[in-house]
């Protein structure tokens, strides 16, 4: 069985061709305006547009309104979405709900109390996103996307009743240690496979994509 993995922050044709051709499981698009991989929903539908419908797209969104997710999910294809904000497990169940797409809520970890409070979720949630929280004091923090890991030996040896994903500071250098230690099947790549915030390399997401494939 190899490591699944999504490719997350696409903002151009190369980059989501780049993630299709190497076997991404899942696409990522952000809809959250100060993340400089934010994309408006007539770029999302375009690029969308060139995901077989094997590949899972997702839409990533940040305390979000009903209105925005709505408009945005009627002008692109979206399979799935994405919460990263301060969404409740209520939030989530209505969310899922209204748009009748399964959710996924992202879990900031920065200590062993953040991996228990998962458990909050487990009855609204179909998937979990473990991903480093970033530190107070960190100017231009975004929810992720800022090129941290937390402690990986946290989740070691953990398991949940919901499809799970291994996020935060990936990259083709440490991903086969990040498996390794903490058993993960699914992974997600955002700032590991960029040039600089908001650029994708397409040659760093075919190595990442076919390193994943190879563990």
């Amino acid at each position: 069985m190899t490591v699944r993995a999504k490719i997350c922050g696409l903002n151009s044709a190369a980059g989501v061709d780049a993630a299709v051709a190497g076997g991404a499981s899942h696409v990522g698009f952000v809809f959250y305006p100060p993340s400089p991989r934010a994309i408006d929903a007539a770029t999302a539908a375009a690029l969308a547009g060139r995901v077989p419908a094997d590949v899972v797209t997702v839409g990533l969104f940040v305390n979000e309104s009903d209105e925005r997710i709505a408009a945005i999910c009627a002008a692109a294809r979206i399979d799935m979405v994405q919460v990263h904000g301060g969404e409740t497990p209520a939030r989530v169940a209505e969310l899922k709900g209204r748009f009748g797409r399964p959710v996924m809520r992202a879990i900031p970890v920065a200590g062993r109390e953040d991996i228990e409070a998962a458990a909050n979720f487990l009855d609204s949630a179909d998937w979990l996103l473990f991903d480093a929280k970033p530190p107070k004091d960190m100017q231009g923090a975004l929810p992720g996307g800022n090129a941290l890991s937390f402690d990986w030996r946290l989740i070691a040896g953990r398991s949940w009743p919901l499809p799970w994903m291994l996020s935060g500071g990936l990259n083709a250098g440490n991903l086969k240690e990040a498996v390794r230690m903490t058993g993960a099947g699914s992974v997600d790549v955002s700032s590991g496979v960029e040039d600089r915030p908001g650029v994708k390399n397409p040659d760093k997401i075919r190595a990442f994509l076919a390193l994943a494939k190879s563990l």
